[in-house]
């Protein structure tokens, strides 16, 4: 999910080569079509970080163990295309959120704030807060929709949703136009942290690789190189609020649209150290850095080929 621009060195911003609005679709389509490769992987981690919610350790079934194990298990229980479970609704995401952290980014170059120190760090953690906000409807529904799956093979809450709009129609219907939210507290701080630590780190991480000399200094191949790195710090930072937010958007709710199980991001990462164990908020990390990667290389490498059309 980046959020940097094409930067000519580390540290510097090509804020005039394309306009804010250009950005916004620019960003929001490479995203999209990087959603559909890496969607798979975004199943099986949702998978992973319900499994043993609010049990004991050692009292819950296990359907899913390991990383290819557990694509395996969920094409056994849902064929092949349950590996593309949530994909409508992971691009309805990716296009709302990104489009709104790709526009806000960009006017934050223009206006020079990503100039002053720590203002990459900053505006990105703002865009980012910014666009989880608007997208976070979209994340619910992706997440119930991953979640759902036959009785022997199923973890969390089953809210039995047929579609995306059925869903949303569900959700506003029982729970009100408030509903729709549910679960923003535990996406904006993952997001905001993410994009913040992909900011920071890129930018030096891709100079560190040309200075390196390992590459062409233009070939794109410099960019994948330096998006894996940053990924690694990413995915460090996000997973533990990562497996907050999917918990708190697949919780059930009582009948006035309070969680069940979880009060909030605070009392949802408590009870996951007391009953689980801390390494526990790091659930699904092997599939959360191999989906992250691709996505953050993929959607790089569309967003300057679609800006070199642009331009």
């Amino acid at each position: 999910m980046p959020l940097t621009r094409a930067e000519p060195a580390a540290g510097t911003e090509d804020t005039g080569a394309v306009a804010p609005a250009v950005d916004l679709v620019l960003g929001a389509s490479a995203c999209c079509l990087a959603c559909i490769f890496t969607n798979p992987l975004e199943v099986v981690k949702t998978r992973l970080q319900l499994q043993g919610e609010l049990q004991a350790p050692g009292t819950y079934p296990q359907p899913y163990r390991g990383f290819v194990a557990s694509i395996a298990a969920v094409a056994r229980a849902d064929g092949l295309s349950g590996l593309q479970k949530g994909l409508a609704a992971s691009l309805l995401y990716q296009g709302l959120m990104n489009s709104v952290r790709f526009y806000c980014y960009s006017l934050a170059c223009q206006a020079g704030l990503t100039q002053q120190p720590g203002g990459t760090v900053v505006a990105g953690a703002v865009a980012g807060a910014l666009g989880a906000f608007v997208g976070s409807p979209a994340y619910l529904v992706k997440t119930q929709l991953q979640a759902q799956t036959v009785a022997e093979m199923a973890v969390g809450h089953q809210h039995h949703h047929q579609s995306v709009l059925g869903a949303m129609e569900t959700i506003w219907r029982q729970q009100g136009l408030a509903g729709l939210w549910r679960g923003v507290g535990g996406a904006v701080p993952r997001v905001m942290v993410g994009s913040a630590a992909q900011l920071a780190t890129f930018a030096s991480a891709k100079a560190w690789v040309q200075e390196r000399q390992w590459l062409p200094e233009d070939s794109w191949l410099v960019a994948l190189a330096g998006g894996m790195i940053s990924s690694v710090a990413v995915v460090a930072v996000m997973t533990p609020f990562d497996v907050v937010s999917t918990r708190l958007y697949n919780q059930p709710v009582d009948g006035a649209g309070r969680g069940r199980l979880y009060r909030g991001l605070a009392d949802c990462l408590v009870k996951i150290w007391r009953q689980e164990g801390p390494l526990a908020l790091y659930k699904g990390l092997g599939p959360a850095y191999l989906r992250l990667g691709p996505h953050t290389i993929l959607s790089m490498l569309f967003w300057d080929e679609l800006r070199k059309l642009a331009r």
